[in-house]
């Protein structure tokens, strides 16, 4: 594990509060709408594109604030990006298509699937406005905190914690 693969996990850990599954004591619904609609402004000014969007009250029973769906036409290879934000820290995760569609982004970039330079620009638009980027391979690690995940729950990963539905 890398250092800063180290330092993400301590920030779930920090994020992680049993009482507290889908959001944050200290959750401000208008500040992550106000940066949420940022992104959306951002990422389209960057793709020029019409970026769709999934946000708010629309993701019941989950930690996820919203997902931002670049258009695959606005991209070099083609494939949709989309960009899940938590409620949690500013967390946000950066996929090919899909979340799960592939083992990752290296995984995408490997198959053709996500060009590096799309990539870098999602992430540098994320990084910029506050946002923690956890890359969904982490996410796939057995999960190790306090929390008690919902019965469902086959495999506990960090991503059942922060990007699973309760």
């Amino acid at each position: 594990m890398t250092e800063s693969e180290a330092k993400l996990l301590e920030l779930l850990r920090e994020l992680d509060d049993p009482e507290w599954l889908e959001w944050p004591r200290s959750f401000d619904g208008d500040e992550i709408a106000v940066r949420f609609g940022s992104l959306v402004d951002r990422l389209e000014g960057d793709f020029a594109a019409h970026c769709t969007t999934v946000a708010g009250r629309e993701n019941q029973d989950s930690s996820e604030y919203g997902r931002i769906f670049v258009p695959g036409d606005a991209t070099v290879c083609g494939t949709r990006i989309v960009v899940c934000v938590r409620q949690f820290g500013s967390l946000a995760l950066v996929c090919a298509d899909n979340p799960g569609a592939f083992l990752g982004t290296d995984e995408a970039q490997a198959e053709g699937e996500l060009d590096g330079a799309d990539l870098a620009r999602v992430n540098q638009a994320l990084v910029e406005l506050g946002y923690v980027v956890v890359p969904e391979e982490l996410l796939e690690s057995d999960y190790d905190g306090p929390s008690r995940l919902p019965s469902h729950v086959r495999r506990p990963t960090w991503w059942a914690r922060f990007f699973g539905f309760f």
